[in-house]
């Protein structure tokens, strides 16, 4: 997927669009972690040292669409970006509008503007509201009109910019078709990929289409319903796909292990069976845990005990055992390419950490290109302290899932083929 860069653009005396993820933890007015502005504080400086002005969009938070929320502003962000930069950083108190245009057709080279946060337009989203009783007709032109506003807001969003060049650096929102992600590049010549997209589309892309063997997937977290695409997707690529967390024990039940009361998601049992059925078809060696650490309440205070495959009644497995630690960890031993997304058992609970961190460390100790594949996983990564060990940490959880399920973002594919 080769895509246009901001380095394949000529950016002096243009007013660049971008759309950054700056949808940070804030609370009481201050950041709290800055990990997704420093991310894209190579774009910007690029574009400012090149002699570029630039204007900066995102969203931050769940917002209701209805105008201005202060919980959700994004003036405290700004401030933040401007510390981090060294530099003044203006602030616009909408995303459209005269004074806002104004502000942005003012900035000299080397001058740089955040907006208000877009989600407070319900324009953005672009999400039709549809009565329960609506009829097939009303719901197609009540889609219809919402669809009109959307590409309305993104022609205004478009203004902040000069037409020229519109950079998305926001991986994180690149599976949706907003306004400020994918709609706004109608109204451009150039659409670009800042470095961090830029990297996300590389390491992702490489996995998907040529990834050195031995390929191995690392797939957990909570539901088989989340990730089931994801795992459908990757058997056709992958010589072995290790599978850790609550959705392992939704294919215990397929397989008619006793499950206690563990997390089973019953209306997915026949999937599981579908999933096992394909993987054995195809040669690719899917593995659940052999054992099992157990507990008899979800509490870090719980009793617990390491069983096998059949899991009591009155017990839930809430991380891989030791056996199964070993295992998986001899397998990531052998491999070239490593996708991992979601952690092996509840690891927010110390005594339920120890399979993801040792998975952690055989992924870092592993010769091999490692993708983080967002959420969990990279939340498990930091807190492991080996997060320097990993090649490559992705910023979006349902964008890095949406890509590696083999679905087209729309972020992405509204950019400028090379």
């Amino acid at each position: 997927m080769k895509k246009l860069t901001i380095r394949d653009v000529d950016v002096k005396g243009h007013r660049v669009l971008m759309r950054v993820d700056f949808n940070v933890p804030v609370k009481d007015g201050k950041v709290g972690d800055v990990t997704r502005i420093t991310a894209a504080i190579p774009t910007i400086k690029y574009v400012l040292e090149k002699g570029g002005s630039l204007v900066l969009m995102s969203h931050l938070g769940r917002p209701k669409g209805k105008g201005y929320e202060a919980e959700f502003s994004l003036k405290p962000v700004a401030a933040k970006l401007e510390e981090l930069l060294g530099k003044p950083v203006k602030f616009g108190a909408d995303c459209v509008g005269a004074e806002t245009i104004a502000q942005a057709k003012a900035l000299k080279a080397g001058e740089i503007m955040v907006v208000e946060n877009t989600r407070f337009y319900k324009e953005e989203e672009g999400k039709a509201k549809l009565a329960d009783d609506a009829t097939d007709e009303q719901k197609k032109a009540a889609k219809a009109e919402m669809k009109a506003k959307q590409k309305e807001l993104a022609k205004k969003l478009a203004e902040l910019g000069d037409g020229e060049i519109y950079c998305n650096d926001a991986f994180g929102s690149a599976h949706r078709a907003h306004a400020s992600t994918a709609v706004v590049c109608q109204f451009y010549k150039k659409n670009v990929a800042g470095f961090l997209m830029e990297k996300e589309i590389d390491y992702l892309g490489k996995a998907l289409e040529a990834p050195e063997k031995p390929f191995v997937a690392i797939i957990g977290g909570a539901k088989i319903s989340g990730k089931i695409d994801v795992v459908t997707s990757l058997m056709s690529k992958c010589d072995a796909i290790l599978i850790g967390g609550g959705m392992a024990y939704t294919f215990y039940k397929a397989q008619g292990f006793k499950v206690g009361n563990s997390l089973v998601e019953d209306d997915r049992v026949e999937m599981a069976k579908d999933i096992l059925a394909q993987a054995k078809a195809k040669g690719v060696k899917l593995m659940l845990p052999i054992d099992n650490l157990a507990a008899d309440k979800f509490d870090a205070a719980a009793n617990t005990k390491v069983v096998g495959e059949n899991i009591d009644d009155g017990w839930m497995a809430l991380d891989i055992g030791p056996k199964t630690i070993a295992l998986y960890c001899a397998e990531i031993a052998k491999a070239k390419t490593v996708v991992w997304n979601g952690p092996m058992g509840c690891f927010e609970m110390a005594p339920f950490a120890k399979g993801t961190f040792a998975v952690c460390q055989a992924v870092a100790d592993s010769d091999s290109v490692s993708i983080i594949g967002g959420g969990d996983s990279v939340s498990a990564v930091n807190k492991s302290g080996l997060a320097d060990k990993m090649t490559h940490i992705s910023t979006g959880g349902g964008a890095s899932l949406e890509f590696l399920e083999g679905k087209q973002l729309p972020g992405v594919t509204a950019l400028t083929d090379k």
